[in-house]
């Protein structure tokens, strides 16, 4: 047996694929589109590690809650440098939910509130500013 993908529900895909691509760098592998269904699947894989994939269903025209359900923890990326990523996704606007005081762990939301884990590859950096001394926001 091996690990393929999780899904996750999207209902604006190009601002998913913003979040996911050019602020986490993520690339996309393959799409689906499928007019019959009235849905496309992009499926996303980091460079390390190309075979764990995230697969993002974009229902289209659906206005369905996805909700915030606390049966699906998080995913979780290492990434090179935490304090420059958590930068760049600010920079696009998105919400650091839990900054990267300890240099090693932070938690933002994708645009569909799917709850991303950021972790420091290797040793925790040192503390640095602003993060130190920046507060929780909402949850994670």
């Amino acid at each position: 047996m091996r690990y393929l993908h999780t899904m996750i529900r999207v209902h604006d895909l190009d601002a998913t694929l913003r979040f996911f691509c050019d602020g986490l760098g993520l690339r996309e592998t393959r799409r689906v589109d499928n007019a019959a269904g009235k849905f496309t699947l992009v499926f996303l894989a980091a460079a390390g590690s190309p075979e764990a994939e995230i697969e993002l269903t974009h229902n289209w025209g659906s206005s369905e809650d996805y909700g915030s359900a606390r049966n699906f923890g998080h995913l979780a990326f290492a990434v090179d440098d935490i304090y420059a990523s958590c930068a760049r996704l600010q920079a696009m606007g998105v919400t650091i939910n839990r900054p990267p005081r300890d240099g090693h762990m932070a938690f933002v939301r994708s645009p569909d509130r799917i709850s991303i884990e950021l972790l420091q590859a290797g040793a925790a950096l040192p503390p640095r500013e602003p993060w130190a001394s920046m507060p929780n926001t909402g949850s994670w």
